[in-house]
């Protein structure tokens, strides 16, 4: 194996890779077999030789749809909607706002928004007993009562 001839390199200098139009066809496949077979499929674009002109025109081409979520843990994950229902850009940082993983994702709704067994269990443990507290008097205690503070 010869460094010039078997490895590539991607750069930010380099302008195209030539994967956009093969990749939005795996994309478009995979849509297929989410609406056929309901079956969510996860693209790692960290895996694909993309230079930084690639991704501008897989996100332009993409577009922006009318959902965008943001979760709080361990640095900021974006979840956007493209402009195809069912395909969506998800994108997780670092504390320092460095990209760490970039993903296209198939599905209905992506399974990082989906509740976890365990954390509906909890939940409906702090509620249960959120209910059974009666809250600070200032007038009432049930939920039909005037809200009196937060919790």
């Amino acid at each position: 194996m010869t460094l010039d001839t078997d490895i590539i390199f991607t750069t930010e200098q380099q302008k195209t890779t030539g994967n956009v139009l093969p990749l939005l066809h795996e994309i478009r496949h995979a849509l297929d077999t989410l609406v056929d077979e309901k079956k969510p499929t996860i693209i790692d674009l960290r895996r694909i030789p993309l230079s930084a002109d690639d991704e501008e025109k897989l996100e332009t081409f993409l577009g922006t749809g009318e959902v965008r979520a943001e979760i709080s843990a361990l640095g900021p994950t974006v979840l956007q909607e493209t402009l195809y229902s069912g395909v969506w850009i998800e994108t997780h940082y670092n504390e320092h706002d460095e990209v760490m993983g970039k993903f296209i994702t198939i599905a209905t709704a992506p399974h990082i928004l989906l509740a976890q067994d365990s954390d509906m269990e909890a939940g409906l443990t702090r509620l249960t007993h959120d209910l059974d507290t009666p809250l600070p008097s200032t007038g009432g205690s049930s939920p039909d009562d005037p809200p009196v503070e937060q919790r």
